[in-house]
C-alpha cells in the first residue's frame, strides 16, 4: 500500500510545479484537474451525464469549460448540480489509480483537498504557498484573468493561512530551488519513515 500525500493549495501558489517535482523524485501523480479534462473530453464519462443535465455545455462532443462557466455565472444551482454529476466520477477516477499504482509515495494533486475533507483520505498533506502579492501577480498575468475572477476563484477556497495550519509540510514556491529543496526533503522524511514503519 503507497503512502498517500495530498496536494493542494491555492491558485497561483505553485502546485503544478510542485507536483512535476513529486514526479521526479519517482512518486506516482494522479491530478484532479487533469482528471476533471479527461471525464469532460470527448467520450469521457462525464459527458452523457452532463448533456442531459446541461446540454447547451456540449461542444464536439465533449463538455467546453467556458459553457459550463457562463451557465454558472448565470445560475446559482449550478455549481452544486454540476458537482454532484462530477465529484463522484472523479473519486472513481482517483480509486483505479490507486488501484494500480506501485510507487512508494502516491502524490495526489487536489486544488480543493481541504474544502472537500479529502485530508481524511491522506497520510499526510503538504501545502504550497507564497505571499498574497505574489499570488495576485502570478494569477493575474495568466491569459484571459481578471481581478474580478480570480476575486471569485479565491472566495471559494479556503484562506491560505488556515491550509497552511492543518498541513503537514508546507512548501513555499518563491522559487524553484528553494520549491525543488523542500520537495527533495519531505520526500526523503516520508522514505525514512516508510523505512522504519
Amino acid at each position: 500500500m503507497s503512502f498517500r500525500l495530498g496536494l493542494t493549495g491555492s491558485i497561483g501558489m505553485g502546485k503544478s510545479t510542485t507536483a512535476q517535482m513529486f514526479k521526479d523524485h519517482g512518486c506516482a501523480l494522479w491530478d484532479a484537474d487533469a482528471a476533471v479534462h479527461r471525464l469532460y473530453g470527448k467520450g469521457g464519462a462525464a459527458v452523457a451525464a452532463m448533456q442531459g443535465a446541461f446540454p447547451d455545455a456540449i461542444e464536439n462532443g465533449g463538455v467546453s469549460r467556458d459553457r459550463l462557466r457562463e451557465i454558472i455565472a448565470a445560475d446559482a444551482d449550478a455549481l452544486p448540480r454540476i458537482e454532484r454529476i462530477v465529484h463522484p466520477l472523479v473519486a472513481q477516477d482517483r480509486q483505479d489509480f490507486l488501484a494500480t499504482a506501485t510507487e512508494d509515495i502516491v502524490v495526489l494533486d487536489i486544488p480543493l483537498l481541504f474544502e472537500n475533507s479529502s485530508e481524511t483520505m491522506m497520510d499526510a498533506v503538504v501545502v504550497v504557498s507564497v505571499p498574497p502579492e505574489v499570488q495576485r501577480a502570478r494569477v493575474l498575468a495568466r491569459p484571459g484573468m481578471t481581478a474580478e475572477r480570480f476575486d471569485l476563484i479565491l472566495s471559494r477556497q479556503m484562506p491560505d493561512a488556515e491550509k497552511r495550519a492543518r498541513a503537514d509540510y508546507v512548501i513555499e514556491t518563491d522559487t524553484i530551488d528553494h520549491a525543488r529543496a523542500q520537495v527533495a526533503s519531505v520526500v526523503a522524511d516520508i522514505r525514512k519513515m516508510l523505512a522504519h514503519a
